[in-house]
């Protein structure tokens, strides 16, 4: 009698909070209300989508599930409006709760740790795809799918079609995340400037060369010296814009990529191997063997030192004064104000703040009196070497979750980022994370108002860019170091080789604990013995590599620009 009475209470219960009135109808509402046709699918294949996860979701009815990402656009359009949809439809009571960058790796960190299931599921950047792969605490999702999550995987995945995958498998070809948004770092720069037929002139009687998207470093700092102090509309602009705040903002704005686009490390796609763009090599079973030059890896190489000294040029001669003291957050918004002529490193997360009318960057049509391009590349680049950053936020599944949690949170997670919705949540955010999504029409009407988000993405040129990979051990213990060691050079403490000396050593002190702990198994640091630079440059040509490289007499290079016109046209063909 009892359990009958418990189980009559619980489906009054499920009554009350409407959770038994999930199913087609609710879908349909949603379809009708949200989505319409900015789907890549009709509405008959969104319907039998939805029905799936109708079916599929019936063992969870009534569950509460907490799932958890940082605060960006994308993720604020699932929390407010992709949840409230999935639990109407299922039944599944979603929580998607949203909290600072550093508090989601916190909290992941603190589940590892801890074993207790703090959420069901984690929207985590794919940087963290070698410490997941080497602690083996989340569920590969290859396997999962496979076997324990088979039941609860979309027949309409379609993994295929998502274009970041490649940074979200491990060396074991096992994924491990399956990405939910993702953007790019690129070069930025006033389209309207650099078309002005004076700008042009002047350019070329003083430089000798057309203005134009700077292919090389070299290129982009004479467009910096050229802009800066210029006259345009009365105001007096800067050719450059940048952040230099002793802040933990700074370390990203070096680990995303910054070495690479100088030169650093290997050539390879979507990471230089064996050495990375953070400078760790790692041997042929992917165990990390040194992060200095004294072991064959290159964070304090010739070309990172090159890399933080024309960070810190560029930042004292062309930027805003305040540029000195702000972090990321305060640098991102001073370009659409309209007093900058290029970035050279723009997170294309801004695209849909610098498209808003009534912006000085903004035209009285509302297309963009900007543009974004493939990031120039710096003296020690060479050709086959990735050449920016994209940060890929991935779904991912801890093992401490349990099994019923972790396979109603997957729903969730195939949800969000389903064929049916993904479209829409795409002109949301501008995270694409879909071909089908980059390809779909409403995106090709919408181009123009995107300064050339969508042609990159549609370029052949996008591969180039990729997140941190699998030769960085421990991403959280690692990353923290970077933004004291180039504040240190920011604030004029340390000369960039000091400051590059001491973060490489500081790193080799982590591989160092590490490798005593053995707590990584037989993918975790093994590190090599020490020799100078020649010693190890000589190793890396003899096996057909190229880092740790010898220094460049001359870094000022031949500049070399390209017209951006031209260059979209070629992608096009």
């Amino acid at each position: 009698m009892r359990r009958h009475l418990l189980t009559t209470t619980a489906v009054m219960l499920l009554a009350c909070t409407g959770t038994a009135l999930a199913g087609m109808d609710e879908a349909k509402t949603f379809l009708d209300k949200e989505i319409g046709d900015m789907s890549s699918l009709d509405r008959a294949a969104q319907e039998k989508e939805m029905q799936w996860y109708i079916d599929a979701a019936k063992p969870f009815a009534g569950m509460d599930i907490k799932v958890v990402s940082e605060t960006l656009t994308t993720h604020e359009y699932e929390s407010k409006v992709l949840a409230p949809a999935f639990t109407a439809i299922t039944g599944i009571k979603l929580t998607h709760d949203l909290i600072g960058e550093g508090d989601v790796v916190e909290k992941l960190q603190t589940q590892m740790q801890s074993g207790e299931n703090i959420y069901d599921a984690y929207v985590n950047d794919s940087d963290l795809i070698g410490t997941h792969w080497r602690y083996q605490q989340v569920r590969n999702l290859t396997d999962w799918m496979a076997n324990e999550g088979k039941d609860v995987t979309s027949p309409t995945l379609d993994l295929p079609d998502f274009i970041g995958t490649s940074f979200t498998t491990a060396p074991d070809k096992k994924l491990y995340q399956l990405p939910d948004q993702q953007f790019a770092n690129l070069y930025w720069f006033r389209y309207d400037w650099f078309n002005d037929e004076k700008n042009k002139a002047d350019f070329k009687a003083k430089y000798g060369y057309d203005l134009g998207v700077p292919v090389n470093w070299s290129a982009y700092e004479d467009i910096a010296e050229f802009f800066t102090g210029r006259e345009i509309n009365g105001k007096k602009v800067y050719g450059h814009m940048d952040y230099g705040k002793k802040d933990p903002s700074l370390g990203w704005r070096f680990t995303d990529a910054w070495l690479s686009m100088a030169g650093n490390g290997d050539k390879g796609i979507p990471n230089g191997l064996p050495v990375d763009e953070w400078g760790i090599k790692v041997n042929e079973k992917s165990q990390p063997v040194g992060s200095c030059v004294a072991r064959g890896g290159d964070t304090n190489g010739p070309a990172a030192v090159y890399s933080i000294q024309k960070y810190l040029d560029w930042m004292k001669a062309y930027a805003p004064p305040a540029a000195q003291g702000m972090n990321f957050s305060e640098s991102g918004p001073v370009p659409a104000q309209g007093e900058v002529a290029q970035q050279i490193f723009w997170y294309t997360a801004f695209t849909a703040d610098a498209v808003k009318k009534g912006l000085p960057v903004v035209n009285e049509d509302g297309t963009p009196k900007w543009r974004m391009a493939p990031s120039p590349h710096g003296v020690y680049w060479k050709e086959g070497m990735k050449l920016g950053y994209q940060d890929v936020g991935s779904w991912t599944l801890m093992k401490s979750t349990p099994d019923d949690r972790a396979k109603a949170a997957w729903l969730y997670a195939q949800f969000v980022t389903s064929k049916t919705v993904d479209v829409k949540k795409s002109h949301v955010g501008l995270t694409l994370i879909r071909e089908s999504s980059i390809q779909h029409e409403s995106f090709t009407k919408r181009a123009p108002e995107l300064g050339g988000l969508i042609e990159f993405y549609r370029s052949p040129a996008r591969v180039q860019w990729s997140p941190t990979g699998t030769n960085v051990p421990d991403y959280p213990k690692l990353a923290q170091l970077w933004w004291q060691a180039v504040g240190d050079a920011a604030a004029g403490n340390k000369t960039p080789q000091e400051a590059m000396d001491s973060l490489c050593a500081e790193q080799e002190k982590v591989l160092q604990r590490l490798e005593r702990a053995g707590i990584q198994g037989e993918f975790g640091p093994q590190l090599a013995e020490e020799h100078d630079l020649e010693y190890w440059n000589k190793d890396a040509v003899s096996k057909g590599n190229l880092a740790p490289q010898l220094k460049i007499e001359n870094e000022k290079e031949k500049p070399m620009t390209v017209n951006y016109d031209e260059l979209v046209k070629s992608w096009q063909k």
